[in-house]
């Protein structure tokens, strides 16, 4: 539920009536004027929130991505209706970053789907990063470092995302100082982003967080208001 913040947002955000708001002088030859649309824009850290889905709901289950913006923006307007925001909610766009393996062949078919088939809907936009590699692990004994697995003889090196989170952080700093969003949906339960939504909640920015509790509950509690994305059920593709 919507944490007790108003006091801290701009006039326009206090209220929002069922009807459009008539604002300057009422009399003979004023026109009303409706309050201005809230824009909404969704920000996805597609691998926490995929380990998510697998985890709270299934392995199975196959989200349905082209209706999940608009989805995830209907699910922000009941919050905000509760808090009396003024204005219509209108879906802005769903960023969504990964990281993949060019290596492994299972990435390179995400790569190619992220790119070519999500980032062509309606508002998408894919940011896909290569993992870097990461160092072999050492002896705990000995301090060597082990290449091969004794066992088997597969590699010990692994890869590890970089630079997914600096870009979801810079990227809703950045929008939000181009005023390109009203309110933010964070997709996440890492706990690294709170001191982005701290920043842009001092700026009069609300931010939700969308994830599966308990997992992010200090991300949860940081952010303007927050729901359970498996209570909400999520679109699934038909």
């Amino acid at each position: 539920m919507p944490r007790g913040r108003l006091h801290r947002l701009p006039p326009e955000f206090f209220s929002r009536p069922r009807k459009p708001t008539v604002t300057g002088p009422v009399g003979a030859g004023a026109a009303p004027v409706a309050a201005p649309d809230v824009r909404v824009r969704i920000f996805v850290d597609f691998w926490n929130f995929q380990l998510g889905i697998n985890q709270a709901i299934g392995k199975k289950f196959q989200l349905d991505w082209k209706a999940f913006g608009p989805w995830i923006t209907q699910r922000a307007a009941e919050l905000t209706l509760e808090a009396g925001q003024q204005g219509r909610m209108r879906y802005e766009g769903l960023h969504v970053y990964l990281s993949y393996n060019p290596k492994k062949p299972e990435d390179t078919k995400l790569r190619h789907w992220a790119t070519n088939v999500l980032d062509r809907f309606p508002g998408v936009q894919v940011t896909a990063m290569e993992r870097k590699p990461k160092n072999p692990p050492d002896c705990p004994l000995c301090h060597v470092s082990v290449a091969v697995c004794p066992h088997c003889g597969g590699s010990m090196a692994g890869t590890v995302e970089k630079g997914v989170d600096t870009a979801i952080v810079t990227e809703m700093i950045r929008l939000a100082w181009e005023k390109s969003y009203d309110v933010a949906v964070l997709v996440s339960s890492d706990r690294d982003f709170i001191p982005a939504v701290d920043f842009l909640d001092k700026k009069g920015l609300k931010v939700i967080h969308a994830g599966f509790p308990p997992k992010g509950v200090d991300l949860a509690t940081s952010c303007w208001a927050s729901f359970d994305l498996k209570k909400a059920k999520l679109p699934e593709r038909p």
